[in-house]
């Protein structure tokens, strides 16, 4: 299928950090998912969790199931608008690269510890990961991504930070700036990089559905008061009347999300070309200059509106997620503090980055503390948990 004019072609693609031949075989997008998919990175998002960390089940959602959850919506939504499926999944399968063990209190937690430093997104540390902390060629750190996707990648940046990544950019052949460029002049990434954004937000309110009732902190019951989880739950009924059984109540639960899933990506794809329809964009530049346009229509943008509201209040604020949460919350901090005071604890490669006549004070405190946050990044939960209680005697989570 021929691709749209305003899609990401990599024939024309802007280039990576590091000049390389072609790839005989491949196109610079699918050498740049690969890339992703054989990393050391990737690999760890098996045993990263989204809400219910590692040792509390093996069917929850981890960040590796959810990033191919990603790169599915993904990929078929290009497909109905003839935009660069490669590109779509390469963006979606290195999205959560940066993120650190235990979800989002992972990240609140190292963010807290870094605000003297720079603080730590997990975004800027997905685009970090693929430029500098991956160790597997010779030529260069990191993977040497195009431009294409590391501009997905970097879904959120603030001008603070946009400017220093600007400093630390090639000087590309067209002059048009780096990955950062973008965010100090209110520009719009390319339409792969939209989709992969709503991508995610599909997926992720699924799945937490899914994951949820399983965990029992949510019930069918509940769900009923969305108003958007009960029209497809309603329409599964009509079409199944064996649903009716309580005994097939996982059937319903998985048909409801189901007829969810797909509506959502047909109205994605309705409404996105017809702001492509409107707005005529004839290339990818032109589509920067635009506003937004991979977009659900109003009423679809409200009901999931409504459904995030329902997660936040009876899922990611239950008492007992937070109870976790808090744990694993500490669990940061304190291996930040060990770390900081004492370095060497560290895996020799990261230690020896903070190896100075300065330890991590004074001039060197920046750097020291950036590669702290690395190295807690990195980590899996369950190596997270076995480090905190190898340095503390104390066992956090059971």
């Amino acid at each position: 299928m021929a691709l749209a004019p305003y899609a990401c072609d990599p024939a024309l693609s802007r280039g990576r950090r590091y000049a390389e031949a072609p790839a005989p075989t491949r196109t610079d997008f699918q050498r740049d998912r690969d890339r992703i998919v054989h990393s050391t990175a990737f690999r760890r998002l098996v045993y990263k969790t989204q809400v219910f960390l590692n040792h509390e089940g093996d069917l929850f959602r981890t960040r590796l199931t959810h990033s191919l959850e990603v790169a599915q919506l993904g990929r078929s939504i290009a497909r109905a608008l003839r935009l660069n499926e490669d590109l779509v999944e390469t963006i979606a399968l290195a999205h959560d690269l940066g993120h650190t063990p235990f979800g989002h209190a992972g990240q609140d937690a190292l963010n807290a510890c870094m605000a003297p430093f720079g603080g730590f997104e997990h975004n800027l540390q997905s685009l970090r990961v693929v430029d500098h902390l991956e160790e597997r060629y010779p030529q260069f750190d990191g993977l040497n991504l195009g431009f294409e996707a590391r501009e997905g990648i970097l879904k959120h940046c603030s001008r603070a930070n946009a400017e220093l990544l600007e400093a630390d950019e090639p000087l590309y052949a067209d002059g048009r700036g780096g990955v950062g460029r973008r965010f100090l002049e209110r520009t719009q990434p390319s339409l792969e990089a939209q989709l992969c954004n709503l991508a995610d937000e599909i997926a992720y309110n699924a799945h937490d559905i899914d994951d949820g009732v399983r965990s029992g902190l949510i019930t069918l019951e509940q769900l009923q008061e969305v108003p958007l989880f009960e029209r497809f739950r309603q329409q599964a009924l009509a079409a199944h009347a064996r649903l009716e059984d309580p005994a097939s109540a996982r059937r319903l639960l998985y048909e409801t999300i189901r007829l969810m899933l797909s509506n959502q990506v047909y109205d994605v794809i309705a409404c996105t070309q017809q702001a492509l329809d409107e707005a005529r964009p004839d290339s990818v530049d032109a589509v920067r200059g635009l506003g937004p346009l991979v977009a659900f229509g109003s009423e679809m943008r409200e009901g999931t509106q409504v459904l995030k509201s329902f997660l936040l209040r009876k899922l990611y604020r239950h008492s007992q997620v937070e109870e976790t949460m808090d744990l694993a919350r500490q669990i940061v901090r304190e291996l930040f503090d060990a770390y900081s005071q004492a370095p060497q604890e560290m895996q020799a490669g990261f230690a020896a980055r903070t190896v100075t006549g300065q330890g991590l004070e004074g001039a060197h405190a920046h750097f020291g503390m950036r590669t702290v946050a690395d190295y807690i990044a990195g980590m899996t939960d369950r190596f997270a948990a076995r480090e905190h209680e190898r340095l503390t005697g104390r066992r956090l989570l059971v």
